[in-house]
């Protein structure tokens, strides 16, 4: 998609779910809060670029991922530096893991858990199935762990895919290549402290028993074409950022899914109409906002926008700051979040718009 236009595009006052909209541009170094106009409101300085997206903690305070120069960077979602900031930028607590990527959460202990890099081991790494043949990183699959660290940085809790994962149960896809297995893209904790999980390389969203470590839950659905950003919502549902990569049809273009993960059957989905005019291949976010709108984060395109139950886009915002990417010049965003004004993240905090 060419972008000829960037900043606010259409702010529907009635049908938008007014708030304030946080961003961090994937190959800038600030984290972003806008209004429903486009406005800046208030901006985070970064030394790095982000291992890609920030949001902010119930206590207002921002928590980031920085990518790091060092540690193995299999597939796309480095990170390493993961840093919680006041709201003057001041740096309360960091923790350095060159392995992290993707997905970093503040659990409601008050713990950090994040998602890792590590080679499988020989055993491990013949068990993987699928994908084109010799197509490892320098003859090593990487494999995803989880990590739980306190407040001193300690790990108090692991968890290795290489330990728990059926790997014969879930071959790559043809298209894709055995650099790793299976690219972990999200986490979150669930209200009984299990652990959802979205694996991109094998389009499956599973459930890891915090106990256990066992996978207790899994769906994979090739029709999804290699996932982003999977949550349970309140109600239950599960949903999550359809890519539409590597897809059995063949025509691309992404989806936005909510589905019943009891039936395993889609009960909310948006598209783009023609269907090809809303697709991002990679990164991508989503989130169900208070009102019962769903707010999109078409990643590669910078494009944030929110639409209604029944699909109608009713504000739409291009990220206007373009930085040299691996492609040249970007404006991707990985996620987007937007919080009530009056929410514990940013009331009093703003003043007077």
């Amino acid at each position: 998609m060419l972008i000829r236009t960037t900043g606010l595009l259409l702010n529907d006052e009635k049908r938008a779910t007014a708030g304030i909209t946080l961003f961090s541009p994937l190959f800038s170094r600030e984290t972003y809060l806008i209004g429903m106009q486009g406005d800046i409101r208030h901006v985070w300085q970064h030394p790095l670029i982000p291992g890609n997206y920030a949001y902010l903690l119930e206590n207002g305070n921002l928590l980031w991922s920085g990518k790091t120069a060092e540690g193995p960077q299999p597939g796309g979602g480095k990170g390493g530096l993961i840093r919680e900031y006041d709201w003057n930028g001041d740096v309360i607590w960091e923790h350095c893991d060159e392995a992290q990527h993707h997905d970093f959460r503040r659990l409601r202990n008050g713990n950090t858990m994040y998602l890792g890099w590590e080679p499988l081991s020989d055993k491990a790494a013949a068990r993987v199935a699928g994908a084109e043949p010799g197509s490892e990183k320098d003859g090593v699959i990487w494999g995803d762990f989880l990590k739980e660290v306190d407040s001193e940085g300690k790990t108090v809790w692991e968890w290795h895919i290489e330990e728990h994962f059926p790997f014969e149960d879930f071959p790559l896809n043809p298209l894709s290549t055995r650099a790793e297995f299976a690219h972990a893209n999200s986490l979150q904790e669930l209200p009984d402290g299990n652990i959802l999980l979205s694996f991109r390389k094998i389009s499956t969203v599973a459930i890891v028993d915090r106990n256990s470590g066992e996978v207790i839950w899994h769906h994979r659905d090739e029709k999804w074409g290699q996932q982003h950003d999977a949550q349970m919502l309140d109600n239950g549902n599960i949903l999550l950022f359809a890519n539409g990569i590597h897809v059995p049809s063949g025509v691309f273009g992404s989806e936005i899914v909510e589905f019943d993960p009891e039936t395993r059957e889609r009960v909310w989905v948006y598209r783009g109409s023609p269907f090809y005019s809303f697709f991002s291949p990679h990164i991508s976010g989503t989130s169900r906002l208070w009102s019962g709108n769903t707010l999109i984060c078409e990643g590669i395109t910078g494009r944030i926008f929110e639409v209604t139950p029944s699909g109608e886009i009713v504000w739409e915002y291009f990220n206007p700051r373009f930085a040299q990417g691996m492609e040249g010049m970007s404006n991707s965003v990985f996620r987007a979040y937007r919080y009530k004004a009056d929410s514990p993240q940013i009331a009093g905090r703003l003043g007077t718009p």
